[in-house]
């Protein structure tokens, strides 16, 4: 049951940026001190990737000052929310420990909070850096991992944080090497049935959550596709839907590009599951582009008759 919300949703985007957003009382998500509705239109995430080895953009915003200016720029181009991470996820990626981790993201958090007015998401499985981060301004704790960590879902509880819960077979290193499943949207969704439980036991409302299927994490190229085709399926637990496809290795694969030629493939995707409000946040590292293409979709929605 969604628990009704009154507080009035402030803007999401900096420079004077229009919503892009119907109000519709069926999804609402309750971000600290802020409530966004969503209707027609997804948030768009940019992607800060604070780390050396990101499959993407790894090492490129290494440094504190070119990573704001990064995130700067992402807002500036119409970001919604901002998620960074300071620790590749990509298959086979070695673990950051939490000091490194906390020396890459925090100074981030802190002077991209006192920049933008953007949401702040943070791309972390350590309570530790979650709880600096939403010390510093971060309003979204984003885990690869499912909140399985008794002590990140106690931080988040105590900062009264949202969440995107993500599914995950096995972890970074692992998840690749032959992921199965009898049938990956019913277990995908038992999944995210039995978090949405023990998250509520623990004090974390089904108003703070964002569900993600975890495009590419523990999945072959059939599952992922299996898992776009049924995006609908999720529905039914009353909650947002992030969608992380951007530049991803089964794009290439069945389009035959190298990740920075897979823009094309990523709105493709993107437009695919936002069209037919399966999709609300989209997480990306093209955000003009995606932006341009959420401002169609909301044209037409808004044309029809």
């Amino acid at each position: 049951m969604i628990v009704g919300v009154t507080t009035k949703r402030p803007s999401v985007a900096s420079g004077g940026r229009f919503s892009l957003i119907d109000l519709m009382e069926s999804r609402r998500w309750q971000l600290r001190d802020r409530v966004v509705t969503f209707g027609q239109c997804p948030l768009v995430m940019g992607i800060v990737n604070v780390t050396p080895d990101s499959f993407s953009d790894g090492g490129h915003f290494l440094d504190t000052g070119a990573a704001v200016e990064h995130g700067l720029k992402l807002v500036a181009e119409g970001a919604d929310i901002l998620d960074v991470g300071g620790e590749s996820t990509r298959p086979g990626a070695d673990a950051v420990p939490v000091e490194e981790e906390l020396r890459r993201v925090v100074p981030v958090v802190t002077e991209l909070a006192r920049q933008t007015h953007a949401i702040i998401s943070v791309d972390t499985m350590k309570s530790e850096v979650a709880r600096q981060c939403l010390e510093a301004g971060a309003a979204i704790i984003n885990d690869v991992a499912g909140f399985r960590d008794p002590e990140l879902v106690r931080v988040v509880a105590e900062h009264r944080a949202a969440v995107i819960v993500m599914h995950m077979q096995g972890t970074p290193q692992t998840m690749q090497v032959n992921p199965r499943y009898t049938n990956v949207v019913r277990e995908v969704g038992e999944f995210f049935e039995e978090r949405l439980r023990g998250l509520a036991k623990s004090g974390i409302s089904p108003e703070a959550v964002c569900l993600d299927p975890g495009i590419g994490f523990g999945k072959t190229l059939d599952h992922n596709l299996e898992l776009l085709a049924n995006l609908g399926e999720f529905a039914r637990f009353g909650r947002p839907v992030c969608l992380g496809v951007s530049r991803k290795g089964f794009i290439g694969k069945l389009c035959g590009r190298e990740k920075h030629d897979r823009m094309p493939g990523s709105l493709a995707i993107a437009c695919f599951a936002a069209a037919k409000n399966e999709a609300h946040v989209l997480r990306v590292h093209d955000v003009a582009a995606t932006r341009d293409a959420a401002v169609l979709l909301e044209a037409i929605n808004r044309s029809r008759r």
